[in-house]
């Protein structure tokens, strides 16, 4: 039977006069797997800070199984400012006792690639964002904990990093997960049943993400339904008051049919004939084309004789592991920088917007509607359908009210946003959007997916949101760090599987190498072995004679002050050879 690890009873949580958590009521057990979504701002870390204990109910009740460990990732991580990686990870930890068990080598390699010293001595200060988030998974990982509790643990993962998380978790059974996040791909993944904080309740869904988009969907549809209903009454009670006597009346019918039926007469998300059509009149029939081109970033070559062309209403993904070039070839694309050898050709009508995971200087006296109508005020997104700015600021999460909040009061996503509905705003024809997805709610993300699907020109991605990926792109090229560009036609799951196959074999060079250079070292041991055994002998043999010599010289005072001090001299090299031959003897048995 599956324990019982936290309870929260009529749980009440404000922050100043906003509501964030009212009446909540639930529970987490033993294997638990549950995804919270909800706008940004709803409570949902707010929720999970109270589980774990760190924030207090201002009213209600909040009890643990008395043993259970809980550890939780927050969005900011933090630690000591001397602190090393292996400080932060291990502890006190002696290395033969963590190096020995197999799973902890399994998280340094999953999340780190390895576990050198180099890597542990490394202060946690000098981390980049994304290496301190990877530390403070890998040390959720490593400690022996009933409930982990992850805020954005994908933040700064690419692909590869969310899927070996993904299986690392899913190994783990009688682990407690809790996790809020944007990466849909992982909710589905990982989790078994989801929680939506909206309004200050939690509502709940069995299944992960996609069934929670089901359910939700079908919920709607029976709360409408049910509205219908109560109309259809409303309208019988007031006929039978007006006839002054009840009428004979049927129970009407109310079909509650599968999920797959809910959807099955919604249209295509996008209609890639009316696109294309657009497409082609706006942007002609070349976008770009790279003929064996070679690229450079500083004096490192990241891409080497690439043969690459991109069409109107093409929409492809772009992934691979960190630093292989994925930026750096947005940039060339976008004329940032030339290609050192080999040529790029632009369409003459390409009109590219280039979103990079650098926030555009801002003037934060701007109010947000007056940042996007500084651009345009109106947009074209293809077959006839434009937005306004007021609206375009809406679809991508700014209501009437926000879009006139000062520019200096947005949070970092909020300007992300903003960020992206300015380019937007400049009716481009092709998109060049590097990690579009950081810093937003899930709601906008399906707000701006929807937007991306009447889009009449090209798009380019860079991201590590799978799903986000697989729902916009319908190509995929892969940048696997060996200087080559590759077609994808299984995406995603294609890119995985060739970085797996590389690893291996490059974990096959790496053992050949090491058995050499083992063969090279035991010969060189056996060598040093065999001259430390004449220089032992040698020694000896000296030593001897300079002792025969001393019992004869007893007379001889100077004499014999000369030869005790050689005889004590060559016992201290004697010393030193028999030292070196133990440790080569040892090194030599250990091969």
């Amino acid at each position: 039977m599956a324990r019982n690890l936290v309870n929260l009873e009529g749980v009440h949580k404000a922050f100043d006069i906003k509501q964030l958590l009212d009446e909540v009521s639930l529970g987490i057990s033993d294997g638990d797997r549950i995804g919270i979504v909800g706008r940004n701002g709803s409570g949902k870390s707010t929720l999970l800070k109270v589980i774990a204990g760190i924030e207090e109910p201002d009213k209600g009740r909040v009890t643990r199984a008395g043993s259970i460990r809980v550890g939780m990732l927050s969005q900011v991580d933090v630690a000591d400012a001397a602190a090393t990686v292996r400080d932060v990870v291990l502890g006190d930890k002696p290395k033969h006792e963590w190096a020995r068990e197999s799973g902890i080598r399994e998280i340094f390699d999953g999340l780190f690639g390895g576990h050198s010293d180099d890597l542990l001595d490394r202060k946690f200060a000098a981390l980049s964002g994304g290496e301190r988030r990877r530390v403070g998974l890998a040390k959720l990982l490593v400690d022996d904990l009933d409930l982990i509790l992850l805020d954005e643990p994908t933040n700064h993962l690419d692909v590869e990093g969310v899927a070996w998380l993904s299986r690392h978790l899913n190994a783990r059974k009688n682990l407690g997960v809790a996790v809020i996040t944007h990466d849909r791909w992982f909710l589905d993944a990982v989790t078994d049943r989801t929680w939506e904080v909206v309004k200050g309740k939690v509502e709940e869904y069995d299944g992960g993400y996609s069934a929670y988009v089901l359910a939700k969907a079908e919920r709607g549809r029976q709360a409408s339904a049910m509205e219908g209903r109560r109309n259809q009454l409303i309208r019988k009670e007031l006929a039978w008051l007006r006839r002054g006597a009840p009428a004979q009346t049927v129970k009407p019918k109310f079909r509650v049919d599968a999920a797959n039926e809910l959807i099955s007469t919604e249209p295509p998300p996008r209609d890639t004939t009316e696109l294309l059509r657009f497409a082609l009149n706006r942007l002609g029939k070349t976008v770009y084309e790279v003929q064996h081109a070679q690229v450079r970033a500083g004096e490192k070559e990241i891409l080497d004789d690439v043969y690459w062309n991109v069409g109107p209403g093409d929409r492809i993904g772009i992934v691979g592991i960190n630093g292989a070039g994925k930026t750096t070839l947005m940039r060339m694309l976008d004329g940032e920088i030339k290609p050192s050898a080999g040529k790029l050709i632009t369409g003459i009508t390409v009109k590219p917007a280039f979103l990079t995971q650098h926030l555009d200087e801002l003037d934060p006296t701007w109010r947000v509607l007056e940042a996007v109508e500084e651009v345009a005020h109106h947009v074209e997104l293809g077959n006839g359908k434009t937005l306004s700015a007021s609206q375009l600021c809406e679809r991508l999460g700014f209501d009437r009210e926000s879009q006139w909040t000062p520019v200096g009061d947005l949070s970092g996503g909020e300007k992300r946003r903003l960020q992206l509905t300015r380019l937007l705003m400049d009716s481009p024809n092709v998109l060049l959007l590097d990690e579009p997805t950081n810093d937003f709610d899930i709601e906008t993300l399906t707000e701006l997916e929807d937007l991306l699907d009447s889009f009449g020109g090209t798009i380019l991605v860079i991201s590590h949101d799978r799903y986000f990926l697989e729902r916009v792109c319908d190509r995929f090229v892969g940048l696997l760090g060996d200087r080559q560009l590759r077609d994808l036609p299984r995406g995603v799951d294609q890119y995985l599987e060739q970085r797996q196959e590389m690893i291996e074999r490059n974990n096959l060079a790496e053992n050949v190498v090491k058995k050499v250079s083992n063969a090279a070292q035991e010969r060189q041991l056996k060598k040093d072995i065999a001259r430390l055994d004449r220089q032992i002998e040698k020694a000896g043999e000296k030593l001897a004679v300079l002792e025969a010599e001393q019992e004869q010289a007893t007379n001889a005072h100077e004499r014999l002050l000369e030869l005790t001090q050689e005889i004590e001299s060559v016992k201290a090299l004697q010393l030193s050879l028999e030292a070196e031959w133990l440790s080569a003897t040892v090194a030599l048995e250990n091969q």
